[in-house]
C-alpha cells in the first residue's frame, strides 16, 4: 500500500488528508475572539495594512468581488461600500464558525444585499472562470493544504484585467528586526493566546505556520510559474513582516 504524502501543520509533518481538519479545529477555538486577538497580536495595525491592501484592489461601483478566508467579514465590509448597490461582494471561508461570524457583521453593517457568505474550499472554487474582478485572501493562504492548487483556482476565476490581492505574513527584510520578531512570536504570542483566548497551541501553530510559508520571492514565482498570473508586484509592510503580493490576469 503507498503511503499517504505528508504536508506541514506548523513545524509538525502530517498526512496531507488531516490538514484541513487540523486547520479547522484551530478556527473552531479562536473564532469568538478573533477580532480581539488580531488587534492585540497587530497592535492594531493590521486595519492599516488592510487599508493597504483594500487601496490597491482598484475597486469600483459594479465590481463583483471574491474575498476569500474572509473570517469575520472585516474586509468583505469595506469592499462592499466601494462597489456600491451595483457591485457584490462574495465573502468566503472553509470554516463555519468563521463564517458564521463574518455573517453576523454584514447582518449588523446592512450590507446583507451586497455581501453573500459561502462556505467553500479554496482549492476548488465554485465559480466559473472569468467571474471576479477581484479576489483577496488575507492571513488565509498559509493554512491552505495545496497553495498553487488556491492560486490556480483564483487564476481561473478571475476576469482578465483583473487582479488577486494576497496579504499575508512573510519574511522580515532586516535581521534585528527578524530576531525580535522570531522573539515575539514564540515567547510572547502563546501566552497571549493563552490568556485572552485559553488556547496557547493554535497561537503555537500561527507562528510556526508563518515560518513555514513561502518568503516573498518565492511565494511571486511560485503565482508566476505554477499559478499562471502574468504579473505580480509585492510591497512589504511593517519591514516585510507582512507582504502584499498583487498578481494580475491578461
Amino acid at each position: 500500500m503507498q503511503k499517504e504524502s505528508t504536508t506541514h501543520f506548523g513545524f509538525d509533518e502530517v498526512p496531507v488528508s488531516h490538514k484541513q481538519q487540523r486547520v479547522g479545529s484551530v478556527f473552531d477555538s479562536v473564532a469568538s475572539k478573533y477580532d480581539l486577538m488580531n488587534n492585540v497580536m497587530s497592535f492594531g495595525i493590521h486595519h492599516l495594512w488592510k487599508k493597504f491592501t483594500l487601496e490597491l484592489c482598484g475597486l469600483r461601483p459594479g465590481h463583483v468581488v471574491l474575498d476569500l478566508a474572509g473570517g469575520t467579514g472585516d474586509l468583505a465590509v469595506n469592499q462592499a461600500k466601494l462597489v456600491g448597490d451595483k457591485g457584490k461582494v462574495y465573502l468566503a471561508d472553509i470554516n463555519a464558525a468563521m463564517l458564521q461570524r463574518g455573517r453576523d457583521r454584514v447582518i449588523d453593517r446592512g450590507m446583507i444585499n451586497r455581501i453573500e457568505a459561502i462556505q467553500c474550499n479554496a482549492e476548488t472554487l465554485p465559480f466559473p472562470d472569468n467571474t471576479f474582478d477581484c479576489i483577496t485572501i488575507a492571513f488565509g493562504l498559509r493554512n491552505v493544504t495545496d497553495k498553487v492548487a488556491a492560486l490556480a483556482s483564483m487564476q481561473r476565476a478571475l476576469k482578465p484585467g483583473g487582479r488577486v490581492c494576497v496579504l499575508e505574513f512573510s519574511k522580515p527584510q532586516y535581521e534585528l528586526l527578524g530576531k525580535a520578531y522570531d522573539f515575539y512570536s514564540f515567547k510572547i504570542l502563546p501566552k497571549i493566546g493563552e490568556w485572552i483566548v485559553k488556547d496557547r497551541a493554535s497561537y503555537q501553530y500561527l507562528a510556526e505556520s508563518i515560518r513555514m510559508h513561502p518568503d516573498q520571492e518565492t511565494l511571486k514565482q511560485m503565482m508566476l510559474d505554477e499559478a499562471g498570473f502574468d504579473e505580480v508586484d509585492v510591497y512589504n509592510l511593517s519591514g516585510g513582516i507582512v507582504a502584499l503580493h498583487r498578481a494580475y490576469k491578461y
